[in-house]
């Protein structure tokens, strides 16, 4: 018999594998990647995700309906959620981790590893 993993299970799966990347545990219950000190993310549980984009990215991801407001902070443009619903959100959630993963390496490198 399989075990059926969980959307976070799946989730903590792939972004881990990327080099780099680690996890810790927030004082609110969340589980949070992060690429040295920067977070790419956070999950809370297996029902949502949070994510920090830059303002043009934002608005560009909220017009594809691929985050929503962050619930605590309505109608602020950075913070962002997306809902954890079936096997695409999944997918999605971790494409929108590996978009914050891309532009900190793009930015900083991988911490640890020498410069190019």
């Amino acid at each position: 018999m399989t075990e059926q993993r969980t959307a976070g299970q799946q989730i903590t799966e792939e972004v881990t594998s990327w080099p780099g990347v680690g996890t810790e545990h927030g004082n609110r219950g969340e589980f949070a990647f992060k690429l040295g000190r920067r977070e790419i993310g956070h999950l809370h549980g297996d029902h949502a995700a949070h994510f920090m984009f830059p303002k043009e990215v934002w608005l560009g991801l909220r017009e594809e309906r691929q985050i929503v407001d962050h619930p605590v902070f309505p109608g602020k443009v950075g913070p962002a959620a997306r809902t954890i619903e079936n096997e695409a959100d999944v997918r999605d959630v971790i494409e929108l981790l590996r978009l914050n993963y891309d532009r900190i390496v793009a930015r900083h490198g991988v911490p640890g590893e020498p410069s190019a």
